[in-house]
């Protein structure tokens, strides 16, 4: 998952689309293959880095790390680091990843009705 370089058009581009439009923004807050799936996973409750990967089994460790760095970074996740011996590391949603939940589920729903929509 490498970066937008900062002097390219892509990049002006997103940029003036997010500033200008909120729903261009959380598309690129929460886009992404993996995040909506992790969110949904997290809204039960905390889990360890193990626990999401058993749950996501086709995602690398690597793709694993860097999405829940990135939900960090947006405050989404929190990365919590108990010390102890191993280290244990818990992830849960913020407050403003637990608003995400109603549109997660919606998604859900629309993704079951377009599925059977484009299969007929």
């Amino acid at each position: 998952m490498s970066k937008i370089k900062q002097t390219s058009t892509n990049f002006s581009n997103k940029s003036a689309l997010s500033e200008e439009c909120p729903e261009a923004y959380a598309s690129t807050v929460i886009g992404g293959q993996w995040t909506l799936v992790i969110c949904s996973w997290l809204l039960s409750g905390k889990l360890r880095f193990g626990e999401l990967k058993k749950k996501l089994p086709n995602i690398t460790e690597r793709m694993l790390t860097l999405q829940l760095r990135k939900l960090e970074e947006n405050m989404i996740v929190k990365r919590t680091v108990y010390a102890e011996v191993p280290p244990r590391v818990e992830y849960e949603l913020t407050q403003i990843g637990y608003d995400l939940k109603p549109v997660i589920k919606e998604l859900e729903n629309w993704g079951d009705r377009h599925k059977k929509l484009t299969s007929q």
